[in-house]
Parts: C-alpha cells; sequence; structure tokens
C-alpha cells in the first residue's frame, strides 16, 4: 500500500501554512495546490512556493482562476478599496465563489493522483462572516464530491479537512509554532508590496497581529514603515 496523499490549499498565509504543516504530522503525502486568482499582489504566492518546500509538500503546483474577470471583491477588483476599519456583515474582501472553485481543483487533482483527503485552511471564528468558511459549506461540498466525480460514484469518499474552523488565532499560531512553521516566510496582507511586507492596517493584518499578542508569541512579521 502507498502512501495516503492528500491535497493542501496553500496560499501562502498563516492558516494554510499551519494546515500543510497539520497534514504532514498526520503522514499524508502532501500535494500543495495554490491559486492564482486575480489577486492584489503576488507575494502570497511567492510565500507559497517557499513553504511548501519547508513544510515538506511532496509536490506543489499553481492554478490559475481569474477571478478578476468577476469583479465584486475588495482582492480581486481595484475599484472596491480594502477597508481600514472592521465591518458588519460579510466582508468586502469576499471574494465570490473562490473557495468552492479552489476546491473544485483540489479535487479535481485528488482524483487523478489517488487522494481521498483535502486540506484547507478555512476559519469560522475570525472569518465568520465568510459564507464558504463554515461547518456547512464543508459538508455540502462533500456530499457534492460524492456525486459529481467518477471516485465517487464508483463509491469511493472524499473527506474536506478544515482543522481550524473552530480555533482563534492564537490558538492556530500556538499550533503552528508546534509543528515548525516559520511564521516569518507567511504573507497574510491584503496589500503586501512586492517583498512580503505587510500594511499593518487591512483586517487581515490586524487579525494576525491580535493573534500574535493573545497568543504571546513575538510577532515576526515585517511591515512596511
Amino acid at each position: 500500500m502507498g502512501p495516503k496523499r492528500a491535497i493542501v490549499l496553500l496560499s501562502g498565509g498563516l492558516d494554510s501554512a499551519t494546515v500543510l504543516a497539520i497534514a504532514r504530522s498526520r503522514n499524508f503525502e502532501c500535494y500543495a495546490l495554490s491559486v492564482e486568482y486575480g489577486q492584489r499582489h503576488r507575494a502570497e504566492l511567492n510565500a507559497a512556493r517557499r513553504l511548501a518546500v519547508a513544510l515538506g509538500a511532496h509536490e506543489h503546483r499553481t492554478m490559475r482562476v481569474d477571478l478578476a474577470d468577476i469583479g465584486g471583491s475588495a482582492l480581486t477588483d481595484i475599484k472596491v478599496p480594502v477597508p481600514q476599519a472592521p465591518g458588519s456583515g460579510i466582508p468586502v474582501t469576499y471574494v465570490p465563489a473562490r473557495n468552492t472553485l479552489f476546491l473544485s481543483l483540489a479535487l479535481g487533482w485528488a482524483e487523478v493522483i489517488g487522494a481521498a483527503d483535502i486540506f484547507m485552511g478555512v476559519n469560522a471564528v475570525d472569518y465568520s462572516g465568510y459564507p464558504d468558511c463554515r461547518p456547512a459549506f464543508i459538508r455540502a461540498f462533500e456530499a457534492l464530491a460524492r456525486v459529481a466525480t467518477k471516485a465517487g460514484v464508483e463509491g469511493g469518499r472524499f473527506h474536506i479537512h478544515a482543522p481550524l474552523i473552530e480555533m482563534s488565532k492564537a490558538d492556530i499560531i500556538r499550533a503552528g509554532v508546534d509543528l515548525g512553521v516559520d511564521f516569518a516566510a507567511t504573507v497574510s496582507c491584503y496589500q503586501a508590496d512586492a517583498d512580503g511586507k505587510a500594511c499593518g492596517k487591512c483586517d487581515s493584518c490586524r487579525l494576525r497581529a491580535a493573534g500574535f499578542a493573545a497568543a504571546r508569541i513575538p510577532d515576526p512579521t515585517v511591515y512596511r514603515p
């Protein structure tokens, strides 16, 4: 019997890096998948490449789906400003259908390589405003995978692992540190520059900084002046 294989969605951020480390700790042979989807910067994709190597991914691929053609999100549409203060409801940083598309790409690759497991770093605590970061979404996609794939209709079952979904940012950081994740190599900022330096003002930067403070772990993030 060969190794257990898993697809791990790897954005280059803090959460996905921790998920890759978790999957490796569970003895999965990890195939890391990043997606160039028309996001504002490439710094996180550059980080993903480095993290895939550092965290022992068996293979790393970057696939392309240009969600900038759809627009409607502060992360893909330059006409929509990145918010500088917390809001209510579903944030403007929500990217329509992003996680559905990401999981679809992961599902296709999983079926090709014979993997039954897909890991992703969604979190319903810090990002409860995102509909595609909730347990109901994960359950629904697993049900879809059973009827939408050759492997599924022939009796196979895909498992979508979301190990961070009920964890606080501080808990995620502690778990990553325990597993040897170098968080200095991750990029979380919505407006990072070409070198990956963070703005320190966007929602993602605020959540990340608050997480390190709550975990009582020094924040290794490099911020722009």
